[in-house]
This record gives C-alpha cells, structure tokens and sequence, in this order.
C-alpha cells in the first residue's frame, strides 16, 4: 500500500473492521486487477473522496466531509447519491428478447407489464446462483439490465451465450453491453431523493413507482433512464447516464438551491444494504447457494417453477417439496458483543456449530451490532438463541426476521 489515499482509507475502514490488519483491509476492497476509472472519477477527487479500488474501479469508500456512520444517518433522513457506474447495463432486443433471458433466470419476464422491472437471479445447472440482477421489460421487444461489477465477464458470457444459442435457432434477438465510458450510473437515494431529482426532470415521477422504469432529461440532458429501485432500503432511484454529462448531473442534484443531498460512498452503502437485509453477491450469495437456501424463493416466479425451464430448476423444485438443510436468516448480537463479520462460526447452547456468518457491522440506526449467514434448518426461527464465535470468544446472539431496519419502497396506492 503505496498510495497515500490508500492509508487513509486504511485508517477510516479499520474502524469498521476491528482487528483487521491493513493487508485484510486491502484485500476487502481490492479486486487484484488495476483499477479502471468512472466517469466520476475527477469529480470524487475534487469533492474529498476517499478512492479505493473496489470491483475493479476506484470509487469512493466515503467523504471527507463525513464518516461513515454520518453519511449511513444522513441518508436515512435525507438523501445520498452513490456512484454505481462499475455495474453492468445491459440492452437486449428483438421480438424473442423475452424467451431468451428467461432461458438463463428464473424472473416472469412474460408476466411483466413494459415499464416495469424485476430483482431476478442467474442460476447454474446445479441451482446456485450465479448473479443476482435486475431486468426491466422496457418493451415487448426490449430489455434493461442491471448486474453486479464483480461477476461482469461470468454475465456477459452467460448472456452471450444464450443470445448465440437462440440465434442459431433462427430467433430474433441481439444484445448491446454498455460501456461505463459512454454510460454511468448514479443511485440516488433517501426521502429527499426523488423530491429533489424531480426539479431537474420533465416527467411526474409520482407516477413512477417501485421497480418502475422510464426515459427523461435530467437538467437539460436527454438520454437519461431513470429507475425505481436501490440497495438501501429507502425510495429512491438510478440514473443511467451519458457518462459525458455525469458529472453536470451529479452537480446538479446536490445544488443547495434545490435539495439536501449529498455525496456518499462504499462504506454507507453497505451498512445501509445490510440493515435493509439485502444480499452483497460474494458474501451472502455465490455459486453454491440456492434462492431457496438464500431465503430467495420469491425470486424465483411461481409461473417459471411451474414451466421447469431455467438452469438449475429440477434441483431449485426438489428443494421447494422436499427442503433444505440450511438457511439465510438474520441475527442481532447482544449489547457490548463484538460485531460479527464474514466467516465467523455460529454455535448452538450446546456448543456445536450451526452455521456461518457472511455479512455483519455495526448498525448505525439501531445502535446495535447485525449479521446476515447461513443456519442449520432447524435453528432458523426467530427467537431462537444462539451464540457468534469471534476472536474465540462466544457472544450472545438471536436469530431475528429481516430486514433490520423498516424499508420505504414507494408502493403504488391500494
């Protein structure tokens, strides 16, 4: 660790990490490639951001301006914007668009209406889960697609492959992977979020509601995709944008004039996605976990069970009647208990062990320390008592009901 930027981070980060030697530190964040640069990235040198390679790109861990936990509370009461451009945007077209990616997922894309989106999951042949992403049905004929930074080549092969497949059938479909140099993205997120982004946008987004999407200028910039959805638990939105014009954009929606947002990074991103129970791929969910293990079930589509035609839906509806053996479920340690990270062991009253830990911190909300893992079959039932082994010594732990933290997803009306 040369860089000067890099030790700061160290220091900043080894707060949320205790125990964690600087070398552990790195390999948190670092994907062991040189890092590639957003659009962003000039603009969070010059707003005070803390850069670390995350995913393969630099990206801003925080802010000068504020910690962590300052920057987790403020967009719970406010509003943030995160810079999300590592991810992989994805379009798919033709009219056997639809049949196409539901041969690798397991979402009711047929069921969708156009304008709408849906958290979906790649599986393999065995069941696991090879990404988790979201698919809007833009169109009949086109798709919109959002997966994670860290699986891209595993996505875009899987994608590519399909795509291949039913062109050699004769079938009408063609995808477009886009690159973060012509295309970013910013999640936007918090009360203030939408409110604040309305005053750059011509659509009423009063009418864009959870997993909704749509196209509009943002402060005067055509091309923009604006969806209903995040990784907080909060409302909010994310922006797909001309990366020339990203940072005008960005710019614009922390204008004091109009809003209260401000800038946040890697570390209140996940803090926040853990407190709303949401899965990090990697951690939570790999290739050796099933939706159902994973306490995913709803993403796999009642219609799509039925149909039994994605990779891995024979093992995936085996489990659905007969069950499994382990399941993801949340757990909140007692006041005082060290934080339990990844990989940390779980233990019954009697000592043995039950599970593992795979995502855990100190909630700034609840003031208390939480984890996500996976549990032996029949300890899953909140309100069952358990103990988390760290740094050999055992804390006391329930197994509760997630998400820790209430979620605010903008519902349409009943």
């Amino acid at each position: 660790m040369h860089s000067p930027i890099l030790r700061r981070v160290v220091q900043s980060v080894r707060g949320r990490i205790p125990g964690s030697s600087r070398a552990e530190v790195i390999r948190h964040f670092a994907s062991g490639k040189t890092p590639a640069r957003t659009a962003l990235y000039e603009f969070h040198e010059k707003q005070g951001g803390k850069l670390v390679d995350f995913a393969g790109y630099w990206l801003p861990v925080q802010y000068s301006d504020q910690s962590i936990i300052k920057s987790h509370l403020y967009t719970r009461e406010y509003g943030s914007i995160f810079d999300v451009s590592h991810m992989l945007q994805t379009y798919l077209k033709g009219k056997d668009v639809i049949s196409c990616f539901e041969s690798i997922c397991t979402a009711d894309i047929k069921g969708l209406r156009n304008g709408t989106g849906t958290l979906t999951v790649f599986t393999n042949t065995s069941g696991g889960i090879l990404d988790d992403l979201i698919v809007n049905r833009v169109a009949d004929d086109i798709l919109y697609v959002v997966s994670n930074a860290s699986r891209k080549d595993v996505d875009m092969g899987n994608i590519s492959a399909a795509v291949a497949a039913f062109k050699a059938k004769g079938k009408d479909v063609s995808v477009e992977f886009l690159s973060s140099d012509d295309q970013s993205l910013l999640a936007v997120q918090g009360p203030h979020a939408v409110a604040t982004l309305q005053k750059l946008c011509t659509k009423d987004l009063s009418r864009l509601y959870f997993m909704n999407t749509t196209t509009d200028a943002i402060a005067g910039v055509d091309g923009c995709r604006i969806t209903r959805c995040g990784y907080t638990g909060e409302d909010g939105v994310e922006i797909s944008i001309p990366s020339a014009k990203a940072a005008d954009i960005a710019t614009a929606l922390l204008d004091p004039s109009i809003g209260k947002l401000k800038l946040a990074g890697l570390g209140a991103r996940d803090s926040l996605r853990l407190e709303a129970g949401l899965c990090l791929y990697g951690n939570d969910i790999d290739e050796s976990t099933t939706p159902v293990e994973a306490n995913l079930l709803w993403l796999v589509a009642k219609p799509r069970r039925a149909e039994n035609n994605f990779p891995g839906s024979d093992q995936i509806n085996a489990q659905i009647k007969n069950g499994v053996t382990r399941r993801r479920v949340g757990f909140k340690m007692d006041t005082g208990a060290a934080p339990a990270r990844q990989h940390v062991d779980i233990y019954n009253n009697e000592q043995q062990k039950v599970g593992e830990i795979t995502s855990g911190c100190p909630s700034p909300c609840l003031q208390q320390n939480i984890a996500m893992g996976y549990i032996r079959e029949e300890y899953k039932k909140p309100g069952t008592e358990i103990s988390l082994k760290v740094r050999d010594k055992h804390y006391h732990s329930t197994v509760v009901k997630m998400p820790f933290v209430a979620t605010h997803y903008y519902q349409p009306p009943k």
